[in-house]
């Protein structure tokens, strides 16, 4: 049958360049393993040119597959699943890439584009003695990636998912049984809800950037045992593991941001096992960059740094296996779905490390190693102490996060804590204790020996000002914990002594030991930022307030729900309400047609009138099948605080349908008063064709109103006018509501106007009701956190930058 209508060439281009790319890199593997394998000079040349060559075609075809998939994306060509399945005409054109990173083919695809960018800069960086052996290993991932896109079956067992598929081939239905089927696709899925924010465009670039460029201190370390030479490697790979270090590092914390700003958990971490599975290789590859500092200074820890590196590119794996197995699924707010690839997922996980892990201990007694135990006073010894804490949180936080992949291997049915996020907290406080404190001490130690005097001397005056410090910003400030038990409460402020001392004695050595020469402390630098990040998290997570104590005793949340109807105030379209040190109201809701949310304008006011401001929490529309909406936070930002707030709950005045609530008949006189359950409404007087904005699109017709004030118990005071409209021979009824009251006003009989008598129809009613119900925290201090990690990461690029320069000046090959 010929289809009408589809574009079947973008697609068949595609498929065919994934497969290109895929053989490709096959070639590249194999030439740069024979480039550096084979005796002959003239033949390692001719392999490395056919290997650049093949590597040059896989990076034509990964980029041509990315722009031919955004073709297909972006020009609603919906009989491809995947546009289809992530796009939708209305979608914004800035979220476009967005649809990309959605499914698992995209990411996949970010990921090998990457490794394509890295790939060209080692090989004009890299030198040639370690081109040969680090390239295979960049090719052959680059092997393996492809081959999760290539959807093509070899003997009944799938390989990969591709892209390019359509539609009709993946989904039955009757109308793919019809030629002009594609007139009855008139739109997509569109893009997940959540993903509808400007740091989804740029935070998983960045991620997959960190993710992909872990594995050149990975190709370096396979590189020294593929040539048995351990010499040399390391200080290649150390610039390399600094610029891993800073990409991984702000992707995560971007991740952090869009948590933030779009999330509802209330911050910008939750231990949610998707940020845990991108934290933990980051962790490890921090702690094998200073074993090679260690290495690279005293000749220790070689052996350490091999496996750190190893183990970072195998958890990046194992991370990638967590969040797309489907396995979390249940667990984390932003899983992939399984697509049946978990046999794949788990073969490219087993073709890198066993290998590696393989030739390692092979090699182990080989590997140069200094017996003689590092002196306590050296710098080399508290590095190799941080590098094992970090090591050890790590595990810690993987092996809690693996419980889903533990309870299917072994048929155990463990339980997560009931508390996921003081689970993770109360180990990792205390990890931050140690590293906070070994971050402000070890700088001022030597390497291999440090005399006794000289470091007391040097760390006295940090460690009584950091002090002094912490201990201040504890009585101002507080920490309010204690709900958790003293000794955590303990830990947290020992925590906030460690993070003031890292900063302090990090900016004293910058001026002590560096004499002020900033340009070179980038170790510094980056350890005064990792100081602030962590007072910024304690300060603004420990001292995190909720504002929106439930006052009025209004609440719609039941018990059953995951918010707590004490933390969530009810806020009722107009009525100003109190919320502690704000007056707040519910102003208004607009529906913007561009992004399709609705926004609702919340206006806050200091009752000591030192502020004002206004909120626009947003909802929008679930799709993906999901059913309700999805709201987004809205934040104001001060330099010391921030106003976080989320809506928890929506009226919606449009189901007035669902309304068995029936009128009440009084016929009344103009100066009668009448009671209702929470006060009382007085028609004042009768009016024809009354000036109000109300009727401004009744101008040409005759009406009948009546103006009615109603009086709450408490003194409050508002106005309704029903009307009657005449439109020829017939009375159409216009009602008017009190919203904060539940009331409903109507014109029942016209009655007699010349003796202001009149029959009116009262209704009590919560379907009229305009509210939202809202949670708002105070975040103090939380810019000291997004500081940080600017620091952190400038710390780190200044590292790159020394240390690349250095290589440029000893011209190490």
């Amino acid at each position: 049958m010929k289809f009408i209508g589809e574009h079947l060439l973008p697609g068949q281009m595609g498929h065919f360049l994934v497969i290109l790319s895929m053989v490709a890199s096959a070639i590249a593997t194999v030439g740069f393993y024979k480039s550096f394998k084979v005796a002959d000079p003239v033949q390692q040349q001719s392999w490395k040119r056919l290997a650049r060559m093949a590597f040059a075609v896989e990076t034509a075809a990964v980029m041509g597959v990315f722009i031919l998939l955004y073709y297909i994306i972006s020009h609603n060509l919906f009989e491809y699943k995947y546009a289809w399945q992530h796009s939708s005409k209305s979608l914004q054109v800035e979220y476009m890439l967005s649809c990309f990173w959605e499914g698992q083919e995209g990411s996949f695809m970010l990921w090998g584009f990457w490794h394509c960018v890295l790939g060209w800069v080692l090989i004009a960086r890299t030198g040639s003695k370690w081109e040969g052996p680090v390239m295979t290993v960049v090719s052959f991932a680059q092997f393996c990636l492809a081959t999760m896109i290539l959807g093509i079956y070899f003997f009944g067992f799938k390989v990969g998912s591709n892209p390019f598929v359509l539609l009709r081939n993946e989904l039955e239905a009757p109308i793919f049984s019809q030629p002009d089927y594609l007139k009855f696709v008139k739109d997509g899925n569109g893009l997940n809800a959540l993903l509808q924010n400007y740091w989804m465009v740029i935070h998983p670039p960045v991620l997959f950037l960190g993710f992909a460029s872990t594995i050149v201190p990975f190709a370096f370390a396979m590189a020294g045992l593929m040539k048995k030479e351990h010499e040399g490697w390391a200080e290649k790979a150390l610039p390399w593991a600094s610029f891993s270090g800073a990409a991984l590092g702000l992707g995560i914390m971007m991740g952090a941001a869009w948590a933030y700003e779009s999330l509802t958990f209330g911050g910008y971490w939750a231990w949610d096992p998707v940020e845990n599975a991108s934290l933990v290789p980051w962790l490890v590859l921090i702690a094998g960059l200073h074993t090679n500092l260690i290495y690279k200074s005293s000749g220790y820890s070689l052996r350490s740094t091999y496996l750190l590196y190893m183990l970072t590119f195998v958890l990046v794996l194992y991370s990638t296996f967590l969040t797309r197995s489907g396995i979390l699924g249940d667990t984390s707010v932003h899983a992939f779905t399984d697509l049946g690839m978990n046999f794949q997922l788990l073969a490219f996980i087993g073709v890198f490390m066993l290998p590696a892990l393989w030739m390692y201990f092979r090699q182990f007694k080989s590997i140069p190693s200094i017996q003689q135990e590092e002196n306590v006073y050296s710098r080399e010894f508290w590095m190799f102490i941080g590098s094992l804490v970090l090591f050890f949180s790590s595990m810690v936080v993987i092996g809690k996060t693996s419980l889903p992949v533990i309870n299917k291997i072994f048929g155990s049915k463990i339980a997560p804590p009931a508390d996921q996020e003081f689970s993770q907290n109360q180990i990792q406080v205390w990890v931050a204790v140690i590293l906070g404190i070994l971050t402000a001490i070890t700088q001022y130690f030597k390497y291999k020996d440090t005399p006794k005097p000289f470091f007391y001397k040097k760390i006295m005056w940090p460690t009584a000002i950091a002090l002094t410090i912490s201990l201040v910003l504890s009585f101002a400030m507080g920490i309010e914990y204690e709900k958790h038990g003293a000794g955590f409460w303990l830990a947290l402020h020992i925590a906030m002594f460690g993070a003031v001392y890292a900063i302090v004695a990090n900016a004293g050595y910058i001026w002590i030991g560096m004499k002020g020469k900033l340009k070179v402390a980038s170790a510094s630098v980056a350890h005064v930022g990792f100081g602030l990040v962590l007072l910024g998290i304690l300060i603004s997570a420990s001292n995190r307030k909720v504002l929106s104590i439930n006052t009025t005793g209004i609440s719609p949340l039941k018990a059953t729900d995951k918010e707590s109807a004490y933390e969530n105030t009810t806020l009722i379209k107009g009525v100003e309400t109190d919320m502690g040190r704000y007056m707040v109201t519910y102003v208004r809701d607009t529906l913007n047609y561009r992004d399709h949310k609705r926004y609702f304008e919340i206006s806050f006011k200091a009752k000591d009138k030192s502020s004002s401001f206004k909120l626009y929490p947003d909802v929008i529309e679930n799709n993906k099948g999901q059913e309700g909406l999805t709201p987004n936070p809205s934040a104001k930002h001060y330099l010391n605080r921030d106003i976080f707030a989320y809506l928890t709950f929506l009226s919606d005045p449009t189901k007035q349908q669902d309304d068995t609530t029936s009128f009440r008949h009084k016929m009344v006189i103009a100066g009668d008063t009448n009671y209702y359950s929470k006060g009382i409404w007085k028609v004042e007087r009768l009016l024809i064709n009354p000036k109000a904005e109300r009727f401004a699109a009744y101008a040409n017709d005759t009406l009948m109103a009546a103006e009615i004030t109603v009086t709450t118990r408490d003194g409050r005071m508002y106005k309704a006018m029903p009307a009657f409209r005449l439109q020829g021979n017939q009375l159409i009824p216009l009602p008017d509501t009190v919203m904060s009251q539940s009331l409903i006003f109507a014109l029942i009989q016209p009655g007699n106007f010349e003796k202001k008598e009149v029959e009116i129809g009262v209704k009590e009613t919560t379907s009229v009701l305009e509210f939202v119900t809202m949670k708002v925290y105070e975040f103090p201090w939380i810019n000291i956190l997004w500081i940080g990690v600017l620091v952190t990461v400038a710390g780190f690029l200044m590292s790159i930058w020394q240390r690349v320069k250095k290589l440029q000046r000893t011209g190490t090959p």
